[in-house]
């Protein structure tokens, strides 16, 4: 039992350690919609960050993978951590160094500032120089202390964008010829934004440095060339997901997308991230349950009802995040300037929940140590993502990138049932599933799509009473036994 109490225990603090930063990035995009000077500035500050998604999975190149499951395989543990550090040290140094040597060559080829670029380059270095140390303190199990420190870096970046964009313009007003005065510069704002990442990595670095001091600097040529082996599948599968989460942006930006565009649909983008936290926790919770009831008799059903019921509390997030859309923006887009881009949020929400199911069909290959499958799904999904927005952008613009986005997740849903229902068959209720799937998404589109719908709650709200009573007539069987248990 204390093994279980220990594992859940650690499930629910890396938990928090992954979602409470998510949810605190809801506040950096209001922050940026109301304090950067325009669209374009936020569509520029989108696009590096895109940018960054890519790299950081290059600088880590599947090491981050291959060290849990070379430190678990092996006696001489302290090998490994030597070995893995200093690949990671050294190629980011490598990259540090080259980076800043082109960073203006670079600056033209993607178009962005090359003094952004320089900050880009020390944020993607420090935060490759993390990566083993963060693995460490899972491998050591100290889920506080990484928690805290995960949590510490978003903080950080949260408390220096708010100094930077709202307090020190006033500061430096209203104190002249100070320190505030000489740390304000005009017109800066999207550099700022850069500087508390910056800062924010570096915070995270300087925790991390007596790691460093405590290295023999021993390194295992050999055992380097297996965990490079190991980890190149993972490096493709995270630029197979990167493509899928994050190149529209990228894309749009080079099929001469105009940056205001980009920052709208952006902004707007940020909306789905209510069906991402719930993804997210559900994710990370769910996965050990699957494993731990692999080798029961009843896990097939088990699994089924488990995914019957995501997509239940799923379809009741995606309808009221949807219904409720047009009082979010008001929160998360404070400027009616971006609300153009608002037609796509349907879309990203209901994207962002074909992946959810997709985790939870996913089961099978993991079960069944095909977990190369998954990379091969992603990259399917990437195919698609790339092939719809090149043929679907000029067209629709970033309505083009969403339609993709939605494209590429429901085809890896599919394609995942599909192959697991010949691999390790689980009895789903289907029936009830794409009732579920298909009611409220079509409650969904009527309340946003249809004007005279949306103009008013009262369709919106009794669609969710409509959504609520097919719930609890559906489920109603269950429901009384669980009350009856409880009263019992």
């Amino acid at each position: 039992m204390s093994l279980y109490k220990n594992l859940f225990k650690q499930t629910f603090i890396y938990g928090i350690a992954t979602v409470l930063p998510r949810m605190i990035s809801f506040l950096l995009n209001p922050l940026y919609v109301k304090y950067l000077p325009n669209k374009s500035e936020f569509g520029e500050v989108t696009v590096v960050f895109a940018y960054m998604v890519f790299f950081n999975v290059l600088l880590s190149y599947g090491m981050e993978t291959a060290f849990f499951r070379f430190y678990n395989k092996r006696d001489d543990k302290q090998e490994v951590v030597e070995t893995t550090t200093l690949s990671i040290f050294w190629t980011s140094v490598a990259f540090l160094g080259l980076s800043l040597l082109f960073k203006n060559s670079l600056a033209a080829f993607l178009n962005i500032d090359s003094q952004y670029i320089t900050y880009t380059i020390w944020i993607l270095a420090l935060d490759a120089l993390v990566v083993v140390p963060f693995c460490k303190l899972r491998a050591f199990q100290r889920p506080m202390r990484y928690a805290v420190i995960k949590i510490g870096n978003v903080l950080i970046n949260l408390g220096l964008n708010i100094f930077f964009l709202i307090f020190l313009p006033k500061l430096a007003q209203s104190h002249p010829d100070t320190f505030f005065q000489s740390l304000y510069i005009p017109d800066f704002q999207v550099g700022y934004v850069f500087v508390a990442n910056l800062l924010a990595s570096l915070a995270t670095v300087l925790v991390f440095v007596p790691d460093y001091f405590t290295l023999k600097w021993k390194f295992n040529l050999p055992l380097w060339k297996q965990m490079v082996a190991y980890g190149l599948p993972v490096l493709f599968a995270g630029l197979a997901f990167g493509v899928n989460e994050h190149f529209d942006k990228i894309l749009l930006e080079r099929m001469h997308v105009s940056l205001s565009d980009i920052g709208a649909y952006a902004a707007c983008y940020k909306i789905g991230l209510f069906m991402v936290l719930y993804r997210t926790a559900y994710t990370l919770g769910i996965e050990p349950f699957f494993f731990s009831h692999a080798g029961n008799e009843n896990a097939p059903q088990t699994y089924a009802t488990v995914t019957k019921y995501f997509v239940i509390f799923g379809s009741l997030i995606f309808l009221g995040v949807v219904v409720f859309s047009d009082i979010i923006k008001q929160v998360l887009v404070p400027n009616p300037e971006y609300w153009d881009a608002m037609k796509v949020v349907p879309l990203i929400i209901l994207a962002n929940f074909f992946l959810g199911i997709y985790t939870n069909l996913s089961v099978w290959y993991k079960l069944i140590d095909k977990t190369k499958v998954g990379a091969y799904i992603s990259a399917f999904g990437a195919v698609v993502t790339l092939a719809l927005n090149f043929l679907l952008i000029p067209k629709f613009s970033y309505v083009g990138s969403a339609i993709a986005t939605l494209a590429a997740y429901g085809s890896m849903m599919g394609i995942s049932y599909y192959l697991g229902n010949k691999h390790y068959p689980i009895p789903y209720d289907k029936k009830r599933i794409f009732g579920y799937l298909g009611v409220s998404t079509v409650l969904a589109a009527l309340s946003f799509y249809v004007e005279c719908f949306r103009e008013s709650y009262i369709f919106g709200l009794a669609a969710m009473l409509v959504f609520g009573y097919f719930i609890y007539y559906n489920e109603k069987a269950t429901l009384l036994r669980i009350l009856k248990r409880k009263t019992a």
